[in-house]
């Protein structure tokens, strides 16, 4: 996971502009033009990633969603195979994250963010530990960055489109990398596996949730203490030193919800960044946290699936509801109810919620292009639905790859359809 902030390619143009100082040379200020034009001409998009499956549907991102054409995100899996085959210690792990969080499949796209030229796709590939770069004209691989560690995980990309941080999940730690090169430009540790990442909007700062181990079957409230350390890690964007931590434990016990966890999942900010919505391991719901008065402000609890079991160890990573964005004003909150088979659109003034619309395993919530509507991955069901915010009914529903998870709007060339590959 900012996570929540994919749509920030929309202003890759603004930022390039504010790069240039005055007084600018000629060939400096014709460069920055040449990129605004760059950036101008690109064609926005869904980029689906589709999880057991190691491919990548794009879409339009928005209207009718239709497809615009695939790439193969694990184009070198023959040599990846080969390297874990040989290590004994990589074969261990390769086949713990197959039989644990990849409920018996392998995970080959986590997460993913276009380059602000559109010419490449960043990949995070858990099974294969790494983030790569792979080019959308020919589908090769620009570039490799094995994670500390044996599994990568959430992503996030700054504001400008330049740096990516990706969680290294086994070792708590979260890499920040040149979204160009590869390079790593700088680290940082975090609690018990770091998961999602946000950029603030500025950003100045790097917000990681730790979610602890979701993979034990000690799912009990009075077991949650094995979890681990579970915390918001806030750092400085620049330094990657540590600024802040929030611990969510703290907070619930303040208000009651002692038995509530604090693993903190997807979250997603205030346009404004006065508030962050979160949900936390195990709650068919989300909280309000005010950032000024460091405290949990609101507590929604949304309808359970009658059709769901209560066992906690039945659900996937511990997750009862994970995924959720906000319309670009603010009004609106999407919720994907994962284990209840259902996504709604929440209003932020009054938490009520919409209908409950049927999905099958939600895994993830982003916005359209276009921001009118919800898009959640079904990854139940294989396919991708959009929600309209303003009505909370369903738009559409695109069918994609296996096990689609997260979804991030991107950017392409106008005429792309598909990696070529040489």
């Amino acid at each position: 996971m900012p996570a929540f902030r994919s749509r920030h390619l929309c202003s890759v143009a603004a930022a390039l502009v504010l790069t240039v100082t005055a007084p600018a040379t000629a060939a400096t200020a014709a460069a920055a033009d040449s990129d605004v034009s760059t950036a101008a001409a690109l064609r926005e998009v869904l980029f689906v990633g589709n999880n057991w499956e190691g491919t990548a549907d794009v879409v339009e991102s928005s209207g009718a969603f239709a497809k615009v054409g695939r790439i193969n995100v694990i184009p070198d899996k023959s040599a990846r195979m080969a390297e874990i085959n040989a290590d004994p210690i990589k074969w261990i792990y390769f086949q713990a994250i197959r039989n644990g969080v990849g409920e018996g499949h392998d995970q080959f796209v986590d997460d993913m963010y276009t380059t602000p030229d559109g010419a490449s796709v960043v990949v995070s590939r858990p099974s294969f530990t790494d983030v790569v770069s792979i080019d959308l004209a020919t589908g090769n691989i620009n570039w490799r960055f094995p994670v500390s560690g044996y599994r990568s995980d959430h992503m996030a990309v700054s504001p400008d489109g330049t740096r990516v941080a990706v969680s290294a999940s086994i070792s708590n730690t979260v890499h920040v990398l040149d979204i160009g090169t590869g390079k790593q430009l700088g680290s940082f540790k975090t609690g018990d596996k770091p998961h999602e990442n946000i950029f603030t909007k500025d950003g100045k700062y790097i917000y990681n949730m730790s979610i602890g181990d979701v993979n034990t079957s000690q799912d009990a409230p009075w077991q949650d203490f094995t979890k681990g350390d579970r915390r918001i890690t806030v750092v400085d964007a620049t330094t990657y030193q540590q600024v802040r931590v929030i611990d969510m434990r703290q907070r619930l016990d303040a208000i009651g919800l002692t038995g509530y966890s604090d693993a903190v999942r997807p979250a997603v900010f205030s346009p404004d960044e006065s508030k962050l919505y979160f949900q936390v391991s195990f709650f068919n719901g989300f909280f309000e946290y005010d950032l000024a008065t460091d405290r949990i402000t609101r507590t929604k609890t949304l309808p359970k699936n009658p059709a769901t079991s209560d066992d906690r160890t039945t659900f996937v990573n511990d997750s009862r509801h994970h995924g959720i964005s906000m319309s670009p004003d603010g009004g609106k909150l999407c919720v994907a109810g994962t284990m209840d088979d259902y996504a709604t659109v929440v209003d932020r003034a009054t938490l009520q919620e919409g209908p409950l619309v049927t999905a099958s395993k939600p895994y993830w919530a982003t916005v359209s292009g276009d921001g009118r509507s919800c898009v959640i991955s079904e990854s139940g069901a294989d396919q991708i639905t959009a929600i309209d915010f303003a009505t909370g009914r369903k738009v559409v529903s695109v069918p994609v790859g296996d096990h689609p998870q997260r979804v991030r709007i991107g950017h392409v060339a106008p005429n792309w359809t598909g990696a070529k590959a040489n």
